[in-house]
């Protein structure tokens, strides 16, 4: 049988790219980021991008990175409990991308850009969460390598580590939104600073790794929309999540902030939408009206006493602490030596780039391969007598 000529040849799909470019000119408010305006470190003048624009190819390294994988089993904020109805990181991230992606179709912004930058915003995130990211910091501090911080991190993986060191070529605009997305700082309205070029990004990092409370804002609005949707995903479905537990009930949410943002999670979020879209809607800025602002600045202080610091959250925190000491003692021991029985060769340096290994102390290729790992691949690392008991 012969072979049927492929109609759907490369000219065609750069008419049909070129007419997506075109149609955004139309479609976007001047707010927006459009697609060709994409800077990378390495342009791409081959067919490696097809027929995707800029941020709609960032979005697919992002998913279909090693990195995106692990989030399948990372802690969101509650680990070890037998239950399979709590948030885990890889579902904050989507809801963090479809809230996102929502509030920016309201606001005729990309959509692609806002899901680039969700869908990658917590690929730095250790095993055991903000709990694991505060030890591994600790550690990281001593052994002379600076402040361990996940969004930090989150550019660490896409851009040096992943594909053997290769890194993913992301758009600047992309990482950008990724270092800059700190949703645990409170924001009430953030403007974007645009005009950032890579040296910028690269001394950004540096400065934030030095100063932790260092408060960067996204060069683009697509990045403040993703800020502010990191808080509304995870503000509401923690409730649930603690709720379930049994940590708290649902009566004993302050009337103050049921009033103004509602007692479920479903009713938090579309609050706390519907306020940014009213409030940012043909503006050059993403922002909440004053009193769903402080509404959800006072329910992010009830979360943080009845359940990020909760006691109940903690049964399992010296345990998890005492085995990030001996696991990032143990791997720099096994590189100091050279011992190549260590699953960090086997695990993580195997095919490693030279760039890679010659660019890279060894406490930092310690850092890069545990903040790496998911909850239960850490824990093997282990004999089981030293293992945290799994809560039924």
């Amino acid at each position: 049988m012969e072979k049927s000529e492929d109609v759907t040849t490369q000219p065609v799909l750069d008419r049909l790219k070129a007419d997506l470019n075109r149609r955004e000119r139309t479609i976007f408010s001047s707010a927006a980021t459009f697609s060709n305006a994409g800077m990378r470190r390495h342009p791409i003048f081959d067919s490696a991008a097809g027929y995707r624009q800029a941020f709609s190819l960032d979005a697919d390294r992002i998913l279909h990175s090693r990195a995106y994988t692990r989030y399948n089993d990372k802690t969101q904020v509650f680990s070890l409990i037998a239950n399979d109805h709590i948030t885990h990181r890889v579902l904050h991230v989507q809801l963090v991308s479809k809230i996102g992606r929502t509030i920016g179709r309201f606001l005729r912004l990309n959509e692609d850009l806002i899901e680039a930058i969700a869908l990658g915003h917590d690929i730095g995130h250790t095993p055991f969460g903000h709990e694991g990211e505060r030890y591994l910091s600790e550690l990281c501090l001593k052994a002379g390598i600076g402040n361990f911080l996940h969004n930090v991190q989150s550019i660490q993986f896409l851009d040096r580590v992943e594909r053997k060191g290769q890194g993913w070529n992301l758009c600047l605009q992309t990482l950008d939104g990724i270092l800059c997305h700190d949703g645990e700082i409170h924001n009430r309205l953030l403007t974007p600073q645009p005009d950032k070029t890579f040296s910028t990004f690269e001394a950004e990092i540096s400065t934030k790794k030095a100063n932790p409370a260092l408060a960067l804002v996204p060069m683009t609005t697509e990045g403040c929309v993703v800020r502010m949707a990191d808080t509304i995903a995870y503000i509401g479905r923690d409730l649930e999540d603690a709720i379930r537990l049994g940590l708290l009930k649902r009566g004993e949410i302050p009337a103050s902030i049921v009033r103004i943002l509602g007692n479920s999670n479903g009713t938090i979020v579309y609050r706390l939408v519907t306020d940014i879209i009213q409030n940012s809607y043909a503006n050059r800025f993403i922002a909440f009206s004053p009193g769903i602002s402080d509404a959800l600045k006072n329910l992010k202080t009830f979360n943080l006493n009845r359940i990020y610091t909760n006691p109940k959250n903690k049964v399992h925190s010296a345990t998890i602490k005492k085995l990030f000491g001996m696991l990032f003692d143990t791997y720099l021991e096994d590189l100091t030596t050279g011992n190549r029985e260590s699953d960090i060769f086997s695990g993580f340096l195997a095919d490693m780039s030279d760039d890679y290994v010659e660019d890279h102390s060894h406490p930092e290729i310690v850092r890069d391969y545990i903040a790496g790992m998911t909850d239960s691949y850490f824990l093997n690392r282990f004999p089981a007598h030293l293992r945290p008991v799994v809560q039924i």
